[in-house]
């Protein structure tokens, strides 16, 4: 016959409490012990805490050591509100931590595939930089935000590149398809309720599409080389024309001064002329001997030898030297 295994019953009602008693502490303790490790929870110095009883929002709280209810009662979403994220478009940097920050190989061309509003084709490829501004809007108004955030950002660009020409798409207009497409993109984050504030929004890569890359290269260089020239004639016409601005300006008045120079010099004439005329007429044999003594003692010293005899005067040969000595010769 086989034996029937033994089962040991206690004997006694305490004997049978003794490893209850130890089984219960041993629970006790190991709910204190995750009790321990769920209250307490830290934000870092760049997050804030966002915490949720249930699943219903209670408070925000600032970086910090901090508690909360345990046993999964209260939850702690932790959101880097102070870091500056990023979104790319187009393209993808490895290594990112934002899951979102860029989309897989075929959404990538089919993002920077666009029409301009000439009707040609580019491939645009840009970046946003955002925040996040409100912690329980970003969580709690719209599900998956940085998602929405991509569609929206998608359509903005698109509409705005739409809008110009693929000239001004690729050169000149970036500047302005920047700034536009921040403020209407900010404009319906806000409308939308994510809880975001657009930083920037930054081109990239712009570029025609690749088969007519070559083309669009000799174009862009003609162009280049048009402007080049055109600049080269407005330096030398900026050069030439103002020096012969100021050369007639130079002459003008130098005509201007030599007429007012002859125009007083007469004025002063007809004024000398006036003041000997008035003179005159007070006196007039002083003033014909005082000019005629003035005009002799003018001419005179012209006249160079002169000899002056009175009618009376004989015998003016011996007077005269009538032979003179070659110039350089001593006697």
């Amino acid at each position: 016959m086989s034996q029937q295994p033994s089962i040991n019953i206690p004997g006694n009602l305490r004997d049978f409490k003794l490893p209850f008693v130890f089984v219960v502490w041993g629970v006790v303790a190991l709910l204190c012990l995750v009790a321990g490790f769920t209250v307490f929870y830290t934000v870092s110095a760049e997050s804030q805490g966002v915490v949720l009883r249930f699943g219903k929002y209670i408070k925000t709280v600032d970086p910090g050591l901090r508690y909360k209810l345990p046993f999964g009662i209260d939850r702690v979403v932790i959101l880097p509100v102070k870091r500056q994220l990023k979104q790319e478009f187009g393209f993808g940097t490895s290594g990112a931590s934002n899951l979102s920050q860029y989309s897989g190989g075929n959404e990538q061309e089919q993002e920077r595939s666009m029409v301009t509003g000439d009707l040609n084709a580019a491939t645009v490829e840009w970046i946003i930089q955002y925040r996040i501004r409100e912690p329980q809007s970003y969580l709690f108004k719209v599900r998956k935000p940085d998602n929405t955030l991509r569609a929206i950002s998608e359509s903005v660009m698109r509409t705005v590149v739409g809008d110009r020409t693929v000239d001004e798409v690729i050169t000149v207009g970036r500047q302005e398809i920047e700034s536009g497409s921040l403020t209407q993109l900010q404009d319906l984050v806000n409308k939308y309720e994510l809880g975001l504030s657009i930083d920037q929004v930054q081109l990239k890569n712009v570029n025609p599409p690749a088969k007519v890359q070559p083309s669009f290269n000799e174009v862009n260089q003609a162009q280049q080389e048009r402007e080049q020239m055109i600049n080269e004639a407005n330096g030398e016409y900026n050069k030439v024309v103002p020096r012969a601005s100021g050369e007639a300006e130079q002459k003008i008045q130098a005509a201007e001064g030599y007429a007012l120079k002859r125009v007083n010099e007469a004025e002063g004439d007809v004024s000398r002329f006036n003041a000997v005329l008035e003179e005159y007429l007070k006196a007039p044999q002083v003033t014909k001997r005082r000019l005629y003594l003035e005009t002799m003692r003018e001419v005179i010293p012209k006249l160079g030898k002169k000899i002056i005899l009175d009618d009376g005067a004989k015998g003016i040969l011996p007077l005269l030297q009538l032979t003179t000595e070659p110039e350089g010769r001593g006697r």
